[in-house]
């Protein structure tokens, strides 16, 4: 298994065809793309070109958005567009804003970013609208463009309970199982498997991380290639069921 760095992609702008930007990269460093290449793609490069920048200078913030500013020690104008992009608060802190977010998963200030967005202070990116379509749309148009059987799966960056640090995660999957149920089958010593399930996208996320890194790099997009598996899975399929998620109980609004 392989994994490779696309270079020469430029900073992405709103309205920017990403589809022909990695097919010119692409071609541009001789890595032409191969029947069972996994794409996978930094959701914020997505999100630039969906045009999902929010200048907080736009926004007025609520009471509620206020009170929770005050308690965690937030800018209130990025509060009231994280309650916008969630469906509850997970934890709330000095200086921490755990919450689910309206695509279902737990996470920071719901993914908003700040980190290699440009624009000064006030501009933040929101994650894609719809991360599962917007990888089925760029799988569409990366398979039209080569000819290749592809699979492409979008990235975000989460962090985990009881574990420093943040690690990539699939939040868009397109021609690839999300998740691999393993449970019904068997171990080395013939002893059933009761609850495992391998989180396959998460995986390859997490791998491509390696490459794409979190600062300067400048590689949003990884080839990765010899992974056999294929499917019709979707990032949706990884999220936790609430009554499920142990860590992500809700706390009362403020």
């Amino acid at each position: 298994m392989t994994l490779v760095g696309v270079a020469g992609l430029p900073i992405i702008q709103p309205g920017d065809d990403l589809v022909a930007l990695i097919t010119a990269a692409v071609a541009a460093q001789s890595t032409p793309l191969e029947d069972g290449d996994v794409v996978v793609i930094t959701s914020k490069i997505v999100s630039k070109a969906e045009g999902r920048f929010v200048d907080l200078r736009t926004v007025t913030p609520s009471p509620q958005a206020c009170r929770l500013a005050t308690r965690t020690d937030k800018d209130p104008r990025l509060v009231e567009v994280v309650l916008r992009e969630s469906t509850g608060i997970s934890r709330a802190r000095p200086g921490i804003l755990i919450v689910r977010h309206r695509l279902g998963f737990t996470s920071s200030v719901a993914g908003i970013d700040h980190s290699n967005v440009g624009g000064g202070e006030d501009l933040v990116l929101l994650l894609p609208e719809d991360p599962d379509g917007s990888a089925e749309r760029l799988r569409a148009g990366l398979e039209a463009a080569s000819g290749r059987s592809l699979a492409v799966v979008l990235t975000d960056t989460h962090g985990r309970p009881f574990r420093r640090g943040n690690i990539g995660v699939a939040i868009g999957v397109a021609g690839l199982p999300a998740l691999i149920d393993l449970r019904g089958g068997v171990d080395l010593f013939g002893r059933v498997l009761l609850a495992t399930e391998v989180p396959l996208a998460d995986l390859v996320a997490a791998a491509a991380g390696l490459i794409a890194g979190e600062t300067v790099e400048r590689l949003p997009v990884v080839l990765l290639r010899g992974l056999p598996a294929r499917g019709d899975g979707r990032g949706a399929d990884l999220v936790r069921a609430p009554a499920q998620d142990l860590y992500g109980a809700l706390e009362p609004p403020p």
